[in-house]
Formats: C-alpha cells, sequence, structure tokens
C-alpha cells in the first residue's frame, strides 16, 4: 500500500502529532487551512486515502470503510513515524466514519478525536445526499463518465464546492481554483471514478452494518476525548444528528455552526481552530510531577 501525506511544519518543536483524513472525493488539501492555524498547537499531517489525492488504488481494491480505516491504521503503525506516538486524528464525512473505526479498533493510537460533519448512519438521509448515496450502485464507474461528459472539471468543481459550502458566497477564488486544478487532474486518472463509486459503496454499506460492527456501536466504544463539529447548513450530514452523536461518544464536546456547511474546516477553519484549541487545552495532559 502506498500512501500520500502531505506534512505542514509546526512552529515550535515537541509538538502531538495530529493526522487528518479528508471526505468521499476530497484529499489532504481539503484541510491545508485548518493545518495553518494549528501548526502553533499540534504538527499536522493530512493523508490521502487510497485512491484519492496523490495516493495510488489500494493493490486489494478494497474501498470500505473498513479498507480505509486499515489503511489510516497501518499508516500510524508504520515504522516511518518513529514512534511518535498516539495523534490527535481528524476526520471529515466519510473520514469521520473512517476515524471512529480506527478510534474503536486502535485505542493506543489515538489521544483525541476531532469529527466535523462525521458520516454516521441517519435513518432519514437529507435528500441532498441521495445522489451521493446513488454513486454506489452497481455500474455507476461505467455510467457515470457518461452522464458528466458535457461538463467541465470548473462547473463541477463549482457544483460540488456550492453543495458543500453552506454559504457559497465564501467560496473564494483560491478555493474554486484549487478545487478545479484537482478536478481536473483527477478527471484524468484511468481508476477517478472507480475509487469514487467504490468508497461511497462502501459508506453506503456501513449505514447498513448492525450490531458491534455498526459504526454507533463503534462510536460508543471510542475512548478518545471527541470534539463534535456540525454546520447548522450542512445538505449532506444533518446537524440534527449532533446530539445523538453526542450521545454515543462517551467523553465529548459538541460545537454547532449555524452558518456552516459540510466542510467547516474549509469553509470556517477560524473558528473550527478555535474549539480545537479550547478542548486541546481541556483535554491536555497534566504535567508529570
Amino acid at each position: 500500500m502506498t500512501l500520500a501525506v502531505r506534512r505542514r511544519a509546526a512552529t515550535r518543536d515537541g509538538l502531538e502529532p495530529a493526522l487528518l483524513v479528508h471526505g468521499l472525493g476530497g484529499s489532504s488539501r481539503n484541510w491545508s487551512s485548518l493545518m495553518e492555524l494549528l501548526a502553533g498547537e499540534v504538527e499536522c499531517e493530512a493523508v490521502d486515502l487510497p485512491g484519492f489525492g496523490a495516493s495510488p488504488p489500494p493493490d486489494s481494491g478494497d474501498y470500505s470503510v473498513y479498507g480505509h480505516a486499515r489503511a489510516v491504521i497501518r499508516l500510524l503503525d508504520s515504522a516511518d513515524r518513529g514512534g511518535r506516538g498516539p495523534v490527535h486524528l481528524f476526520g471529515n464525512s466519510l473520514g469521520g466514519a473512517v476515524a471512529t473505526r480506527v478510534a474503536a479498533l486502535r485505542p493506543d493510537l489515538v489521544r483525541t478525536l476531532t469529527l466535523v460533519s462525521p458520516a454516521l448512519p441517519e435513518l432519514t438521509p437529507q435528500r441532498t445526499a441521495l445522489p451521493t448515496g446513488l454513486l454506489g450502485l452497481p455500474g455507476m464507474p461505467r455510467l457515470m463518465p457518461r452522464m458528466t461528459r458535457e461538463m467541465t472539471a470548473g462547473q463541477r468543481a463549482r457544483q460540488v464546492l456550492r453543495l458543500c459550502y453552506g454559504n457559497p458566497a465564501r467560496i473564494t477564488p483560491e478555493d474554486f481554483a484549487a478545487a478545479e486544478a484537482e478536478l481536473e487532474r483527477r478527471q484524468s486518472l484511468p481508476y477517478f471514478w472507480d475509487s469514487l463509486t467504490r468508497s461511497a459503496r462502501g459508506l453506503v454499506n456501513a449505514y447498513t452494518l448492525g450490531g458491534q460492527h455498526s459504526l454507533w456501536r463503534q462510536a460508543e466504544r471510542v475512548l478518545a476525548p471527541t470534539l463534535l463539529v456540525y454546520g447548522v447548513r450542512d445538505r449532506l450530514v444533518s446537524f440534527r444528528m449532533a446530539r445523538r452523536a453526542g450521545r454515543a461518544f462517551g467523553f465529548s464536546r459538541l460545537v454547532v455552526l449555524p452558518e456552516a456547511g459540510h466542510m467547516a474546516m474549509m469553509e470556517y477553519p477560524d473558528e473550527v481552530a478555535v474549539a480545537f484549541r479550547d478542548f486541546f487545552a481541556e483535554t491536555a495532559a497534566p504535567p508529570v510531577g
């Protein structure tokens, strides 16, 4: 397995490590603004999940939530990390489901957990989220290129950003240019639609699991202090799930941003950074001696 990892230089030595995991169709670049703001608190790394960003597809072909979680665990267990200890683990959307699995399966690897609009099962998903779920239907890897061939990368990038931002007016020219360039690059890859649709299918399948394997039961097993960030204007994950999430994660703090959409770390990075700093101070390990 090969994983691309983006690093942000810390502003001082001795900071605890953090690992940030993007959502469906995203990449490590989704965390750039937040990584810059947190450079004085934690040493940030953001991973491209298998088949996304600059990471090639997994040799196993496993795009399930468990498969992505195993990739993150292998990264955290890798010798390259040099025994740096547990991380402050962040996840958005699909990355939130993945991070929840990691924290439940390997509590030794997770110091704290920060979830931004985590993709946890909803009994009645929002109608605006249904097209994302439909990506997981059989045949979509062949159908989607034909359905979108008339759309430019810029049109698709704008469509995605407008879906993910609570207030589209906050989409900066820099945000749009970066999203357009990344989408144009990604669409040229032979596995673009395969990785996207199979990851969507993996997420839908995770929603249907019951018993000990359900994502909500996994959330109940998480031992790490958890920061939950929800946007009231989220069109993909309903902020109404925030209360249930607050009950499921044992030691949790809930932050609801009234104007934010699905990717608060991009739309309101300053507010998310403040929330994490407060959370970090509250959960800081007491000084030895």
